[in-house]
């Protein structure tokens, strides 16, 4: 029997409907108001100009506005962190997202949490991971984020399973294992330095592939019947686990491309609606 198929780009398009219609609502209620992302693009680089265009689009799909940030690659973190206190106190911005990698002088970090909680849409500051973690109310990181709402979407089950993510960045990795504690899943962590991978992969009810290297997890280290979330893309349309083998054996698998990706900007479109309606109403 074939696997369940994770689809996180059709479930992302009836999620725009969604929002399409809650902007369109609250622009009859607020006088023509909609929500806002401000997004801020700290030099020339061209794959992160392309992502900004692409939330941009998905800002437009659903009727919402985006105002666009653009600084040179000489920004100082002074004059990025000027850009977003401005941001954090216009009340007419209800999401800000600071587009990563910011160029090498910059203070990445102490920028990321400079943005405000309430404006934090992406999940990347220290206070909103905090808070998440301890199961207070946040923003959850974008990616993460995503993936939770399309297994929950699909009937995934986390309570008593062992979920297995491999990779610990604190955009993906770690919010990621704290999400699925949070829901009741015991967690297992693995990274570069963990010893008997294979055997700990083996374990796996779900598994949650976010290495960064193309085809790292072979499909050989994992169990029949385990939900298999591929959270990397490589060129050539693979992701950080060997896919193909497992469609016939494993119950339910994001595909590469059309899986984890489109839910990433649409948890952050949907996190900006939400804070916009918070705002506005």
């Amino acid at each position: 029997m074939s696997a369940l198929v994770l689809d996180g780009k059709a479930l992302a398009e009836k999620t725009e409907q969604e929002l399409s219609a809650r902007v369109a609502a609250l622009k009859v209620r607020s006088n023509g108001q909609t929500p806002i992302l401000a997004t801020i693009l700290v030099g020339d680089d061209p794959a992160s100009a392309t992502y900004v265009k692409m939330k941009g689009n998905a800002c437009t799909r659903i009727g919402m506005e985006s105002m666009k940030v653009e600084l040179p690659s000489t920004t100082t973190t002074e004059e990025l962190l000027n850009t977003i206190h401005e941001l954090n106190n216009n009340p007419n911005v209800h999401g800000i997202l600071l587009q990563h990698p910011v160029p090498h002088q910059i203070d990445e970090r102490i920028c990321f949490d400079a943005i405000s909680a309430e404006k934090d849409v992406d999940g990347v500051t220290c206070l909103g991971f905090g808070r998440m973690s301890m199961g207070e109310e946040a923003y959850g990181c974008a990616t993460p984020k995503g993936i939770m709402r399309l297994l929950e979407a699909y009937g995934i089950q986390f309570e008593g399973k062992h979920a297995v993510v491999v990779g610990r960045s604190p955009i993906l990795g770690k919010p990621m294992a704290l999400m699925m504690l949070n829901a009741n899943a015991t967690v297992t962590i693995c990274h570069s330095h963990t010893k008997s991978l294979p055997d700990l992969i083996k374990q796996a009810d779900i598994l949650v592939g976010a290495v960064g290297k193309p085809e790292f997890i072979k499909a050989e280290w994992i169990k029949d019947g385990a939900v298999v979330v591929d959270a990397g893309y490589h060129p050539g349309g693979v992701g950080d686990i060997e896919l193909k083998p497992l469609v016939d054996r494993v119950a339910a698998y994001t595909p590469v491309p059309g899986g984890v990706g489109p839910m990433t900007i649409n948890t952050l479109i949907y996190q900006t609606v939400d804070s916009g309606e918070k705002k506005i109403s």
